[in-house]
């Protein structure tokens, strides 16, 4: 919501970065940065308080206000220091604003903290996060205080200050009887939308009246009947400070939605008040008001910035606007003159047309011609393309012009405003719009502009921690758009400040808080000089020479690191000479010359680089950071051995690696490792004389990687004249010595290594051929290279086997869950097997598969859990068919009908293996797969095998014995149910449908669904029932063990309806012929039993939902099948699942706010879904007025839904209570709060 918009600035000061390598500082370390150039002071945005602070600044720029404050003693508020006490009687919300604003007059910190503040409103940290209304906060910080200051001297405070009255009149045309009303308020609240101005909206709410006439009349006490009125307010008390509140955010009800009011809305600099009150004869400067302050809002409705154009009254800050900004300006007017380049606003051009018209009024129509004489070019040409037509124009501006009610003229609307706020020297009200048509520009010039005043106060723009100057004129870029005007506070233009109180932020504070800001200033002072210091001050690490001792190509410390080194703390600023002297003072004797060198520990080592010169110099401009390392020497030798300092002589440590004994067959080497240091400047010839023998050979790691064979190459010999450095070896870089009989690992023609250690690997054998041998585990070494065959035979050795069994077992992997996977091909490679380091692999009976057989397993039946896996090795040329034959000798299976399914990601039996002659190769059967021997022989390619099922509803009565269902001769028995109504009385109830299977049956694709319908009849089951023909049977697919989609079309191809190979079929059967139409929707109607939970037996309704498929055509059309009127039923959907009844009616069509475009309200989308085949439930009001859809069934239903899934949750439950004994440690996670109201916690002092 907010962004970065409350993104505090770092309290660090400028000017004081730290340096690079210095140790980081905790935040609360750092002192806050001083006052700017502004001299004033900001408020710390605590995440989401950018309101609050708006507000707060506005109260410290009120004089009055924070006089009045300051005068309440401590004798009245108390004391923050006995805030603990338990019988202590603290005003703490006074308290802690007095401190705060004596912070923002006197402190010296750019920011201040209202923590303590918010903390004496009672919030916590998610409300000072939490974004609220500015107008909204005004209110509740008022209250609270007029709370707080009950019983003091300042128990008027507000009310003095802020407080107003409005009177509400009605007067009666008759008896002119005069009824009021008045109403107090600390702020006015005026409108936005459609409002040009502020004097505008005041002219509406305090000068027009509302008249009750015609068929809206008021009845009078005083006649004691309806009557004619008028009704009218005015402001009866004008308050020394007026707060006015813009309600820039509205509420859109066609768009449902919240929005933000951004159109043009002016206020004037001074207001005269003089024509909204009520006594109009007192002095000009009783109704004078001068503004002081803006809050400015940024944003939308939903979330923003505030921030304030305050006017310093008493002049506290520095005023002082940057010049390089002025001179940019400056220079860009000069190159806008000089250039010619004309400012295109049609808005000037046409209010200048229309001021210099006499009568201010001019018709629409002649406009176009004086813009031409004034312009010399039409609006047509200059302004129609990128704003339209001239009158479009005009209308899209209704705040600055204004049509006359025939729409024929045109005048400036600022003008209209002139003579409604113009007033006669009697100060006589002037009539309203709506009495004066003739509209005449007489009255006096009242300005709705700021103009820059160069004397006197100047404002500041107040952004939370930021303050910074601004001219009067910046404050008319607030009248409109995203970031504009939210709240205005005026003061009485004849409020005058002492002047003792003229650029003094001390006036007024009392002692207690002047000497406690004193004492915190000093804090501050002795901080920041801490700070500076703390800032310049490096630790430096001096390194003693006669501590250290060199070998290897770099220097070590003879002693420990703590008895080698001594740590200096010094100013940076200071000069080489004052650290040479300070190492003089801390070191006890020295003689000779004493040298300072730049070091820097290695890896291989200290080693030395630059000799420090220029004693003039500060060690900040010769670059010494914070924990630099110093070595103190002569500058020549260590320990009797001469020392080469800089980057040409640094040591490089380099990890020389030997290969050492080899494994049967020379695939793979062990080998050592061991560290040597040469300078970066050393010839690699020096390395290969000092690592190996005349005749050996060294070879490096091109990419840094030790894992393959292929990364390591030769270093040629044209190459030994380089040096280390230049060869790219660094420090920790690998290189590999090989001698003259290690040689025979590297390929001579391209230079690189055939093997390496890093290839060889070992592999776990287990024995599952349970011989004379034990079931053990034997541990093999092998390589990446090595052959299957060749683990296999050193396998049996390891296992006392006899060799004999070589050509009878085989090598399986076994997966984590113990099963024997697929033989590996005894002529792979490790590699090429896949197998990693650690791999199990089982010696098992039988002979691996050569490259063109494939391992596949197979279970017979469709319980696949049940049924062991059996095994076979074929060929991958075999087909399908004799595959399937191989399966069912292996098996012992009889007969021919049985056909192969895959298996699918389930576990179950998938796609089935159709094309018999097609090989296993050709269908990519792989490796592993396993197969399903089903029962059944497949239907020829192109024909359908379809389950049919006979689909009935069951009809019961009461408590009697359930009926035969008879339909056009055809007689089915129907089983008992459990479910029956209550009460003794027999009644109709319809309960759920029945399938019975009825058998299978093989139909072309191409046939159609009357074929299937034919054939359905020809079924054995089918004889005990008479059907005339396929037209009196309907089709249904059956998904879930429900009917499904309805099979409307008898002509249509079944291989159109996309059943697909898993595909069922139930039938039901019809009293009549029936032909579906695609636009015909199926439902079964049910119409409820009056006074009982039930429905008679169900109807099926044909509904033609080509035109609509809305609530009321549903309603229309089950109104008309059962005669009632329409608004005499009501209607539900069932949803048989959750055995819950959804009603149906009329909804409010919703709208899309991305395409703002209507939804079609059709019963087929949510939440309905309408689709052939629902229960619609009807009920009739004239017989039974409940509106309770659900039955006795769907209770019991519904409870053993609920069983179910209180089952689910215990168990859910328990596998949660048994993973807590292996989290205890994770903390729950954080419920969202519901958000609250804005509120300021106060206590009581009554």
């Amino acid at each position: 919501m907010f962004g970065d918009l409350f993104e505090e600035e770092p309290s660090l000061a400028p000017g004081l970065p730290c340096g690079p390598g210095k140790k980081a500082k905790p935040r609360d370390a750092e002192p806050p940065a001083p006052r700017e150039v502004t001299h004033l002071s900001g408020i710390k945005n605590q995440g989401g308080t950018c309101y609050l602070n708006s507000l707060l600044q506005t109260l410290l720029f009120t004089p009055e206000f924070r006089e009045a404050l300051f005068s309440l003693g401590p004798e009245e508020l108390g004391s923050l220091e006995d805030n603990n006490k338990p019988d202590a009687k603290v005003r703490i919300i006074p308290l802690q604003l007095q401190r705060l604003f004596a912070q923002l007059l006197l402190l010296d910190q750019q920011a201040a903290s209202t923590t303590d503040l918010t903390d004496s409103f009672g919030w916590n940290s998610n409300e000072e996060v939490r974004q609220h209304d500015v107008q909204e906060l005004n209110r509740i910080l008022f209250s609270a205080l007029e709370t707080s200051l009950v019983g003091t001297s300042g128990h008027d405070l507000i009310n003095r200050l802020y407080h107003g009255t409005v009177v509400n009149q009605i007067v009666c045309k008759e008896c002119k009887n005069i009824s009021e009303r008045q109403e107090d308020f600390l702020d006015l609240t005026v409108a936005v939308k459609d409002v040009s101005g502020l004097e505008e909206a005041l002219c509406n709410m305090y000068v027009e009246e509302e008249y009750f006439e015609n068929d809206n009349l008021y009845r009078c006490g005083a006649c004691n009947k309806l009557v004619e009125a008028s009704k009218s307010a005015k402001l009866r008390k004008l308050p020394p400070f007026l707060t006015i509140s813009l309600l820039r955010f509205n509420f859109d009800f066609e768009k449902c939605e919240r929005y933000k009011e951004t159109s043009c809305y002016t206020f004037p600099f001074r207001i005269n008040l003089r024509p909204f009150c009520e006594q109009t004869e007192l002095d000009d400067l009783e109704y004078m008001f001068d503004l002081f302050s803006v809050i400015i809002h940024k944003g939308g409705c939903y979330g923003g910035h505030y921030h304030v154009f305050i006017k310093d009254v008493d002049e506290l800050g520095n005023w002082q606007l940057q010049e390089e900004g002025n001179k940019l300006t400056k220079d860009k007017i000069v190159k806008d003159n000089e250039s010619g380049k004309e400012n295109e606003n049609p808005l000037t051009d046409l209010k200048e047309i229309l001021s210099q018209e006499e009568s201010k009024q001019i018709p629409v129509d002649q406009l176009g011609q004086k813009f031409l004489e004034k312009k010399g070019i039409s609006w047509n040409k200059k302004y129609r393309k990128p704003f339209g037509p001239l009158r479009k124009y005009l209308q899209s501006h209704s705040q600055v012009f204004l049509f006359s009610p025939d729409g024929n003229k045109i005048s400036l609307k600022e003008n209209y405003h002139k003579l409604q706020f113009g007033s006669d020297s009697q100060g006589q009200d002037l009539q309203s719009p709506s009495q004066n048509n003739n509209v005449q520009w007489t009255s006096e010039k009242l300005s709705t502009r700021l103009k820059d005043d160069t004397s006197g106060s100047h404002w500041f723009d107040l952004n939370d921690s930021k303050v910074q100057p601004i001219k009067e004129k910046d404050i008319e870029k607030q009248f409109q758009g995203k970031e504009s005007a939210y709240m205005l506070f005026y003061r009485k233009s004849r409020l005058k400040r002492p002047s003792e109180a003229h650029a003094n932020p001390r006036y007024g504070i009392p002692e207690h808080l002047l000497n406690e800001m004193n004492a915190a200033n000093a804090e501050l002072q002795k901080r920041r000089a801490e700070c500076d210091s703390a800032d310049n001050n490096i630790d430096l690490h001096l390194h003693l020479a006669s501590r250290y001792k060199f070998y290897n190509g770099a220097l070590h410390p003879s002693l420990s690191r703590k008895e080698s080194v001594l740590d200096l703390t010094i100013d940076k600023r200071k000069t080489l000479g004052d650290l040479r002297q300070s190492v003089f003072q801390l070191l006890e004797f020295w003689e000779g010359d004493l040298i300072l060198s730049t070091a820097k520990s290695l890896p291989a080592g200290l080693h030395l680089y630059q000799t420090l010169n220029g004693d003039e110099l500060t060690l900040d401009g010769i670059g010494l950071a914070d924990g630099a390392d110093i070595f103190v020497w002569n500058g020549k030798e260590v320990g009797g051995i001469d020392v080469l300092t800089g980057l040409d002589h640094e040591p490089v440590l380099l990890n020389v690696l030997h290969l050492a004994g080899y494994n049967e067959g020379g695939k793979g080497q062990h080998f050592t490792e061991s560290q040597h240091i040469f300078p970066c400047s050393a010839e690699l010839s020096t390395l290969c004389k000092a690592l190996t023998s005349s005749r050996g050979i060294i070879l490096m790691n091109s990419s840094g990687s030790d894992n393959e064979a292929k990364n390591w190459k030769v270093i040629p010999e044209e190459n030994m004249k380089k040096t280390v450095k230049t060869t790219g070896l660094t420090d920790g870089s690998s290189i590999l010595v090989l001698d003259s009989h290690d040689q025979s690992l590297v390929n001579v023609v391209d230079g690189n290594l055939t093997a390496f250690t890093h290839d060889i690997s070992w592999l776990q054998v287990k024995n599952f051929c349970r011989l004379e041998a034990e079931e053990r585990l034997v541990k093999i070494t092998a390589t990446i290279e090595t052959v299957m065959s060749d683990i296999k035979i050193t396998a049996i050795r390891e296992l006392q086997l006899e060799e004999q069994l070589v050509n009878d077992i085989c090598l399986r992997p076994i997966n984590r869950n113990g099963k024997l996977l697929s033989p590996v091909p005894e002529d792979y490679t490790v590699k090429e097997a896949e197998l990693k380091m650690g791999s199990l692999l089982g010696l098992c009976h039988g002979k691996a598969p050569t490259s063109t057989q494939l391992f596949l397993y197979f279970v017979i039946g469709n319980d696949l859990q049940a049924v062991p896996e059996m095994e076979i090795v074929v060929e991958e040329t075999a087909t399908v068919k004799e595959c399937l034959n191989l399966m069912l000798e292996k098996s012992g299976l009889p007969g021919d009908s049985w056909h192969l399914r895959r298996i699918d990601w389930c576990y179950e039996a998938g796609e089935a293996l159709s094309e018999e002659n097609a090989t296993l190769k050709e269908l990519n059967v792989c490796n592993g797969d396993t197969l399903v021997i089903t029962e059944g022989k497949l239907p020829p390619k192109g024909f359908l095998k379809v389950p049919i099922w006979w689909y009935e509803p069951l009809i019961y009565y009461g408590h009697q014995e359930p009926i035969q269902n008879q339909v056009n001769g055809v007689t089915c028995k129907i089983g008992a149910l459990e479910v029956s109504s209550a009460g003794t009385s027999p009644t109709y109830i319809q309960t759920d449908m029945r399938l019975c299977y009825m058998g299978d049956i093989e139909i072309s694709g191409e046939a159609s669904l009357a074929d299937l319908k034919i054939q359905a009849m020809t079924l054995p089951s089918f004889q005990e029932f008479s059907v005339p023909s396929p037209e009196f049977l309907r089709a249904w697919t059956v998904e879930s063990k429900r009917p499904g989609k309805l099979l409307r079309n008898n002509q249509q191809q079944l291989n159109e309806y996309k059943l697909g190979g898993k595909a069922e079929i139930c039938i039901e059967p019809l009293q009549k012929e029936e032909s579906l139409s695609p636009s015909d929707l199926l439902l079964r109607v049910q119409m409820g039993i009056p006074g009982e939970r039930d429905y008679y037996c169900s109807a099926d309704l044909l509904w033609d939902i080509s035109k609509e498929c809305t609530a009321l055509a549903l309603r229309q059309r089950l109104a008309a099948h059962y005669s009632l009127p329409v608004d005499k039923i009501e209607i539900a959907k069932h949803f048989p699942e959750k055995f819950e009844w959804m009603p149906i009616s009329s909804w409010t069509q919703q709208i899309s706010k991305r395409k703002r475009k209507k939804k079609q309200e059709s019963l087929q989308s949510a939440p309905y879904h309408l689709k052939d085949g629902d229960i619609i439930g009807v009920k009739n009001l004239l017989l039974d007025d409940s509106k309770d859809f659900s039955t006795m069934r769907d209770d019991i239903g519904k409870e053993k839904l609920r069983l179910l899934a209180v089952e689910k949750k215990k168990s859910r439950q328990a596998e949660h209570l048994q993973n807590d004994v292996f989290s205890e440690g994770k903390v729950a996670p954080k419920h969202r709060k519901p958000e609250v109201a804005l509120s300021i916690n106060v206590g009581v002092f009554r």
